[in-house]
């Protein structure tokens, strides 16, 4: 979609938004963790950290784990013969690093094992209107990744963005083929709303993925995201939620 359409749809989308596409069923039990990224992001987070959190992913088995790039050989080493995928952040948490360095972020990181890319956008620049900025970076970080078979999450920091920042910012990330849309990095002034979740569904369709995180903390929190639209989780307190829900389902 070219950009001046995208902007018009974008004010469209302003008035009226599309209907909310059928509501996603939630995973009964256990089977909440696929829905989880395993996340340890701290900027202090150790080594024996790490190893405990891919420990967790096997007994659990989450989508992934969600880590900081340093930390991608270990996990892919611990996790070698494991099914849960390696995630990690690319441009994380400001999201203000030039393009180039982003695409190459995130060829290392895959070159490493990674095989889920999680990028902040350029907040700035969004907020700055300079929009083929933003759909030049996303495009150039996708289309790398998915040459390398590795998916995309952009993530859109929503608690620094205006509703129609947001509507622009779910459009772009979705013209540029990237496989989720994600609401934050979990170090802004605050994580994923129920209504956020719900906005940025309802412009994405149900023809593209929604990774609710920062704040979610209980198994009421995570499905509370899941009924508004989000098909991914991310989360530290992974283990939590999904004893939560086993003892929720025996009730």
């Amino acid at each position: 979609m070219e950009l001046s359409q995208l902007l018009s749809l974008a004010i469209d989308y302003e008035q009226q938004l599309p209907p909310a596409p059928d509501q996603l069923d939630v995973p009964v039990g256990k089977e909440i963790a696929a829905w989880i990224d395993h996340t340890l992001l701290k900027p202090e987070a150790t080594a024996t950290q790490i190893r405990t959190l891919c420990q967790e992913a096997m007994q659990y088995h989450f989508a992934s784990v969600c880590i900081n790039p340093a930390y991608v050989p270990l996990a892919c080493g611990l996790l070698r013969d494991a099914k849960e995928n390696v995630c990690t952040v690319i441009g994380f948490p400001l999201g203000s690093v030039l393009p180039e360095f982003k695409v190459y972020e995130a060829l290392s990181c895959i070159n490493a094992g990674a095989s889920e890319i999680d990028m902040v956008i350029n907040i700035g620049a969004l907020k700055s209107e300079a929009y083929g900025l933003v759909m030049n970076e996303v495009l150039s970080v996708t289309g790398t990744a998915h040459n390398q078979g590795a998916l995309v999450k952009v993530i859109l920091e929503t608690c620094f963005l205006t509703r129609r920042e947001k509507i622009i910012a779910c459009l772009i990330s979705k013209s540029a083929g990237a496989d989720f849309v994600k609401t934050s990095t979990g170090f802004g002034t605050a994580g994923a709303t129920v209504e956020d979740v719900a906005l940025m569904r309802r412009v994405i369709g149900s023809e593209m993925s929604l990774k609710a995180a920062g704040g979610v903390r209980s198994y009421a929190d995570a499905v509370a995201m899941i009924k508004a639209g989000a098909n991914r989780l991310g989360a530290s307190a992974g283990v939590k939620i999904v004893r939560e829900a086993e003892t929720a389902k025996d009730e």
